[in-house]
């Protein structure tokens, strides 16, 4: 769907929150934005609605099963508390690169993909009009709210999440993907919220594979489901789509040009001060035994890592100084002080859980590298697109002569932290926020 094409709402159903009451909100849509994040484990949306005042009959306050005849605003009518679910359906009419048909927005098929109103916002009322914000969030987001995790829990941390998400948050099986992690980690739910543990989880987990295994993961929902997984299996993925930036207005985007930068800008390029003070390049750990009073120290730095993939050239370093041989990631810039996890065993043990001298480091590593650089943009809408996919982007060389060479530095593959598809009744774009761990282009993309 280009820029310039209207958005095509098949299906805004609104339901009451005792579910006998349903609104079609599709004439009354100002707008819609609805966010995918890495970092967060719900999508979001926000729905901006104009309402006349006579979309629906009340029920009657003395006999609930009765209506009392007038028509009123959703507000009133519904009512709007809070609660109430949501059934979407956005068609995507623009064309893939392949030249396949886009799969769209849908949240209609069933009602465990419904979202949920969290709450009302920016009420207007007026004498023949009203208007409000809702904002939305899936199902899970409420179910997080309303338990919590309680077992013990042993064995690799992706089966503690595959049973969390089943039995606690009570995800269908075809709504989750879990990657394997590697290595034996035991823990007590001690009644956390199931969000705040799969997050807690993620970033001492390491993926299972034969070799060069990077320690960092994310958990977080798209419109697919739930993903728990590892960095470097985000960034391997193929490039979902190419994005190429020119200089043209966004009035003259057509359909021959889904896949035109609308606009960008770069958010971050690097911050050296801050990273030094993350212990990006260089850090000690010091980590202290509760069971057996003992302190041991762990020295971790970038240019020893093995296995941290890129999703461009390997970052170089420069020297301490003119005269020093040491580059930044050899001297260490922070101190890092943790309590040993010795794990939830039966009785008092001795023994710790998975290799934390081997996570904490690379996970600290791993979470600072990957906002190196951000960048914002703004494309023709896709919803094929996905927060953790990989994109390919393309910006002109600047050049006197006006050559049309691609940069080599600032181009290349980026991983979506986080999007927004934006839709109104006459355009629509997605927004998208994304990062890299490091700069240029890999030999093969060049």
């Amino acid at each position: 769907m280009s820029a310039s094409e209207a958005s095509s709402f098949e299906e805004l159903i609104l339901e009451s929150n005792d579910q006998e009451r349903t609104v079609d909100l599709r004439s009354g849509v100002v707008s819609i934005d609805y966010y995918e994040d890495i970092l967060s484990p719900t999508v979001t949306a926000k729905i901006r609605v104009i309402n006349t005042g006579d979309s629906i009959s009340p029920k009657d306050t003395i006999d609930p099963k009765k209506t009392d005849g007038a028509k009123q605003s959703i507000y009133n009518g519904l009512p709007l508390r809070g609660g109430e679910r949501l059934s979407m359906k956005i068609i995507d009419q623009g064309e893939t690169q392949a030249g396949s048909e886009k799969t769209g927005l849908d949240f209609s098929s069933d009602p465990k993909k419904y979202l949920f109103v969290s709450s009302i916002t920016q009420v207007l009322q007026e004498e023949q009009r009203e208007s409000f914000l809702l904002n939305l969030v899936s199902r899970e987001a409420i179910t997080n709210e309303t338990t919590r995790v309680m077992k013990r829990y042993n064995g690799t941390i992706s089966n503690s999440v595959n049973k969390i998400l089943k039995d606690v948050l009570v995800v269908d099986e075809s709504r989750y993907t879990v990657e394997n992690t590697r290595g034996s980690y035991n823990f007590v739910g001690n009644l956390r919220k199931p969000f705040s543990t799969l997050i807690s989880l993620a970033s001492k987990s390491v993926p299972d594979v034969s070799k060069n295994a990077t320690a960092g993961f994310v958990f977080f929902q798209t419109q697919d489901g739930f993903k728990f997984a590892s960095i470097d299996s985000l960034i391997k993925e193929k490039s979902k789509a190419t994005y190429t930036y020119t200089d043209v207005n966004e009035s003259s985007i057509t359909r021959n040009n889904d896949y035109k930068i609308l606009q960008y800008s770069v958010d971050k390029n690097q911050n050296l001060i801050e990273n030094l003070r993350m212990g990006t390049y260089s850090f000690v750990r010091l980590a202290f035994n509760p069971l057996t009073f003992v302190f041991s120290q762990t020295k971790y730095n970038y240019g020893a890592k093995e296995g941290i993939k890129n999703l461009g050239r390997d970052l170089e370093l420069p020297k301490i100084s003119d005269d020093a041989t040491q580059t930044l990631d050899q001297l260490p810039t922070r101190v890092v002080s943790q309590i040993v996890d010795v794990g939830a065993t039966v009785g008092v043990s001795t023994d710790t859980n998975y290799s934390p001298e081997e996570y904490q480091g690379q996970n600290i590593v791993r979470y600072n590298l990957l906002m190196t650089q951000s960048l914002s943009m703004t494309v023709p809408c896709n919803t094929d697109l996905r927060a953790g996919d990989v994109i390919t982007c393309r910006f002109p060389k600047i050049s006197r002569e006006g050559s049309i060479e691609f940069d080599q530095e600032t181009g290349g593959k980026y991983l979506i932290k986080e999007l927004c598809h934006h839709f109104e009744a006459k355009r629509s774009f997605t927004s998208m926020t994304l990062v890299r761990d490091t700069f240029g282009l890999t030999g093969d993309e060049s």
